[in-house]
């Protein structure tokens, strides 16, 4: 069973989720021989003071 977990600095609307959602199932079903039906997808949208980068929080402009 693939396990996919998306996470992400800011927010997809649902018509982006389901384009990535479908392309990542049909990926993993042409590759790796696995049935839609066990792909599994999560996406972790975080706000973007939620990660830093180089010591610095994303959208911190100093």
């Amino acid at each position: 069973m693939p396990y996919v977990n998306i996470r992400l600095a800011g927010k997809l609307s649902r018509e982006q989720k389901q384009q990535i959602a479908q392309e990542i199932t049909d990926t993993l079903e042409r590759v790796a021989n696995k049935p839609k039906s066990y792909t599994y997808i999560a996406f972790d949208e975080k706000p973007h003071d939620s990660w830093a980068i180089g010591g610095k929080l994303l959208g911190d402009d100093k």
